[in-house]
């Protein structure tokens, strides 16, 4: 259980915080579980606790206390988590490079790295306060003149404004991610050195003392812009994924889109899986609002105990997020999803579409696609892979009463945040089933999360789609395919080759699938029927859309 704010007590009653209560941080009041426990120290429980955990003597020294009798965990320990000792290499900020795209920023999984704009008036007064002329020097060396930031505030006679992008070293992993979405070649990987990390760690430090970005530098309507802002930072970094974590960005998007619009006030039920491994690992908690994990099959059965008693305290404004993967929406939890979308309640949920149970180390869902190579559906000289064909989430929730439903990616930045945005405004129960690539178990680069999430839409493999009930009272109305390409077409012709681009070029990007090519590279027939399958899917979604 975490608890809103983790620079307090957890007892310390907050007028503005409805989460702040004496039920030891549930996520209901203290009528709901009436238990007068003592106040959790949260400075007590970073020096004591967590400064025993660094020294490796926790598990031998440490009391069996209440907190961890209670499983709590206070808000936003993971800030004090090191990584910088995971990778050999860093990413370094090429200035004269950079454009501010802001992509960087959005797809790191591990809040590792921070963007920035001020007044360049307001950066020279910050960098005058810095007394060592070498460090100001180094410090002032990485702050961009943009067009977007610098020349185009300049052009409507505003003063310019300097963008920096700074790496935090204690959360990055090293997976270069980073690196791979900017196409401006202002990052790049560089080796590790004493002297390199000391720079590093002086400019983050420097970079957090000069306050937060300008907002009036900052467009609302520029989504990709959202963490520029203060209120996006509620999953800070510091969870134990693994590097590049498709679900860890997807996460951190999320938290972004819902800490700008309603700041603190809201709150996570989390089905137990790979997302509660990592953003829970005593004593560290990445999220700055309430959240508690449930178990694997009724997430949103809790969810639905918390809904209705945060709508009795008449917080019915506070958003109420129920996150889980494949495994526990579209399988062992389906029933309780499905009693939560029919019960009308204002729940959004968040589906981290891995297609194989990642906690278990692969193990095959019904969200796997047919062929792929998984636990319980090993590849082998009799059987290729799993031969089931994959379940649809979105098609089925949609079927549910007035229900929001949106298929995305954080590839695909602008549909993700107004899928995520809309779900919360709609007044009803929501689903947003979210393509997160699996490394490990998808055989895929750390640094390939992004491009991976793309080429499942190109191919097919994952389609784009909205489902709003507002739009219309025909399904076509209600269904929209936009942000797929060539939403009339079979398959997407890539425009530089000319090559039409389908399912077999996905399976052919990733491990998972790599059995099923011969040494010339053809496809077996389970993969041709794979392909069959995802065509049929994209088809059926073009007949709801009245695109066929």
């Amino acid at each position: 259980m975490a608890t809103a704010h983790g620079e307090t007590s957890i007892n310390d009653a907050n007028a503005r915080d409805p989460f702040n209560n004496n039920s030891y941080g549930t996520l209901v009041d203290k009528e709901f579980i009436p238990v007068d426990l003592p106040v959790l120290d949260v400075d007590d429980f970073n020096e004591r606790i967590i400064k025993g955990y660094e020294d490796g003597v926790a598990e031998k020294s440490l009391p069996a206390d209440l907190s961890v009798a209670r499983s709590i965990i206070p808000a936003g320990t993971a800030t004090l988590r090191d990584f910088s000792y995971v990778a050999p290499e860093i990413p370094i900020y090429i200035t004269e490079n950079c454009t501010g795209c802001m992509d960087c920023v959005t797809e790191c999984p591990d809040t590792a790295i921070l963007g920035k704009v001020l007044a360049e008036s307001d950066l020279n007064k910050e960098l005058e306060k810095i007394e060592d002329a070498d460090d100001r020097d180094m410090f002032e060396a990485q702050w961009s003149k943009t067009r977007k930031y610098y020349d185009g505030p300049q052009k409507k006679g505003k003063e310019g404004g300097r963008f920096s992008i700074l790496i935090d070293p204690s959360k990055c992993k090293g997976c270069a991610e980073c690196v791979t979405v900017c196409d401006d070649r202002a990052l790049k990987m560089v080796p590790k050195s004493e002297e390199l990390m000391t720079s590093i760690r002086k400019s983050h430090r420097l970079f957090k003392d000069v306050g937060p970005s300008d907002d009036s530098y900052v467009n609302d309507n520029v989504l990709i812009d959202m963490m520029l802002k203060e209120d996006s930072f509620m999953y800070v970094g510091g969870a134990g994924s693994c590097a590049g974590c498709g679900e860890g960005t997807a996460l951190r998007m999320m938290c972004a889109a819902t800490g700008v619009t309603y700041g603190d006030r809201w709150g996570i039920v989390a089905a137990t899986g790979c997302n509660t491994v990592y953003t829970s690992t005593y004593p560290y908690n990445p999220y700055l609002v309430p959240w508690t994990n449930s178990l694997f099959e009724n997430a949103p059965a809790d969810a639905m105990g918390v809904r209705a008693r945060w709508d009795q305290l008449g917080w019915d404004d506070h958003p109420l997020w129920c996150i889980g993967g494949d495994g526990a929406m579209f399988d062992i939890g389906f029933q309780s999803l499905s009693r939560l979308l029919a019960s009308g309640m204002n729940v959004n949920v968040f589906v981290l579409d891995t297609q194989v149970y990642s906690n278990t180390g692969g193990q095959a869902s019904t969200s796997t696609y047919t062929g792929q190579n998984t636990k319980m559906s090993v590849h082998g000289k009799a059987i290729g892979g799993k031969q089931e064909l994959r379940k649809e989430i979105a098609q089925i929730a949609m079927m549910h009463p007035r229900t929001f439903v949106a298929q995305t990616t954080c590839a695909h930045v602008n549909h993700f945040y107004k899928s995520v945005l809309r779900a919360m405004e709609f007044d009803g129960p929501s689903l947003i089933n979210c393509y997160t690539t699996c490394q490990p178990e998808h055989g895929v680069a750390d640094n390939m999360a992004m491009d991976q999430a793309k080429m499942a839409v190109d191919t097919r493999a994952f389609p784009l789609l909205v489902h709003d009930p507002d739009k219309g009272d025909s399904l076509r109305e209600r269904l929209s395919l936009q942000g797929n390409p060539s939403m009339k077409e079979d398959w997407w012709k890539n425009p530089k080759s000319g090559e039409t681009v389908d399912f077999i070029d996905f399976c052919r990007s990733e491990g998972r699938f790599a059995k099923h090519f011969d040494r010339d590279g053809n496809p077996s027939e389970t993969l041709l029927r794979a392909q069959d399958d995802r065509l049929g899917n994209w088809r059926l979604l073009q007949e709801l859309a009245g695109l066929r």
